[in-house]
C-alpha cells in the first residue's frame, strides 16, 4: 500500500515537473516558423525578385499574387493576455491581417532576415514582440507605421469622406474585445459604401491597403485586403474565410462591397532602403 502511495505521489510529481519545463521551453522559445510551399532558398528567390521591381503597385501585386490559393486560416498567432508571445511566420495559411502583415513586411525586404526584422516593426508597436504592443486594429498601421503608410482615405473620398471618433477596444457594455489592451480613443476616416462612384474607383491604387469599415462601437474594420487594378477591373485581393472561398482570392471589389458600410485606405510610401 505504502509502495503504491509513492508511486502515485511521484507519478503526480513528474507529471507537475513536466507541466513546468513545458512552461520554461514555451517561455524561452521566441519564435515559430513555418513557410509553408516554400524552401527558405525559394522564398529568397521571391524577395529577390520584389526588390528588383522598382515601381511600387507592381511590386506589391507580385508578391501579393504569390499568396493566391493560400488557405485561409484564423488563429496563427501565438500570445494573448495569459500567455508568452512568440514572433510567428506562417506561411501555410493565412488570415485578413497577417496576409497583408507578410505582404507589406515583403515589400520592404532585400532577404529573409529583412522580412523578419520588418515584420516584427509592422506588426508590433516599437518592434517590441508583445501582446500589448501588437497593432491588432488596421488604423494602428497609420499610427505607428507612419514611415511606411499613410492614411489617404480622405484623399481618395473628397467630399464624401466621413470621421468618427471611437474608442477601440471597448464594447458598448464597457468590456473589451480583447482582454489585457487597454481601449484607445481615435479618430477613424472612412468612405461610405454608396459614394463608391467611378471617380472613387480612379482614385484607388493597386497595393492600397483597404480595411471594411464597420458601424460599431470598438471596431474600426471587419476585412482588409489589398486593392487590385487590372482587366478592365479593380479587385480586392484579399484571404477570404467564406466558406466557397476559405483562402486567398481576387474578388470584384464593388461587388464584394455590396452591403458593407464602407472602406478605409492606407496607402503605402516609397521607402529608400
Amino acid at each position: 500500500m505504502e509502495k503504491r502511495r509513492f508511486s502515485i505521489v511521484n507519478n503526480i510529481r513528474i507529471y507537475y515537473i513536466s507541466i513546468m519545463v513545458e512552461k520554461m521551453r514555451a517561455k524561452n522559445r521566441r519564435e515559430e516558423i513555418n513557410l509553408g510551399k516554400w524552401h527558405l532558398h525559394e522564398l529568397e528567390a521571391v524577395i529577390t525578385r520584389a526588390s528588383q521591381i522598382h515601381r511600387m503597385n507592381r511590386k506589391i501585386d507580385f508578391i501579393s499574387r504569390q499568396f493566391l490559393g493560400t488557405p485561409y486560416v484564423e488563429g496563427t498567432l501565438v500570445g494573448n493576455e495569459t500567455t508568452h508571445e512568440l514572433l510567428v511566420i506562417n506561411l501555410s495559411g493565412v488570415d485578413c491581417f497577417t496576409f497583408i502583415d507578410y505582404v507589406e513586411a515583403l515589400r520592404l525586404s532585400n532577404s529573409f532576415s529583412e522580412f523578419k526584422k520588418n515584420l516584427i516593426h509592422i506588426r508590433y508597436k516599437s518592434g517590441i514582440i508583445a501582446f500589448d504592443h501588437r497593432n491588432h486594429f488596421f488604423t494602428d498601421w497609420s499610427v505607428f507605421n507612419k514611415d511606411h503608410i499613410e492614411d489617404v482615405t480622405i484623399k481618395v473620398g473628397g467630399t464624401y469622406a466621413k470621421s468618427t471618433n471611437k474608442v477601440l477596444n471597448e464594447k458598448e457594455n464597457g468590456t473589451t474585445y480583447l482582454p489585457g489592451i487597454a481601449p484607445v480613443e481615435r479618430t477613424v476616416h472612412y468612405i461610405p459604401t454608396s459614394a463608391l462612384n467611378e471617380a472613387g474607383m480612379k482614385k484607388l491604387k493597386t497595393g492600397d491597403y483597404i480595411g471594411i469599415y464597420i458601424d460599431r462601437p470598438g471596431l474600426d474594420v471587419t476585412h482588409v485586403g489589398v486593392i487590385i487594378k487590372g482587366k478592365g477591373a479593380t479587385y480586392l485581393r484579399h484571404a477570404s474565410s467564406f466558406p466557397e472561398c476559405m483562402k486567398v482570392v481576387d474578388q470584384e471589389f464593388k461587388g464584394y462591397m455590396v452591403g458593407k458600410a464602407g472602406y478605409l485606405v492606407l496607402r503605402p510610401k516609397k521607402v529608400s532602403k
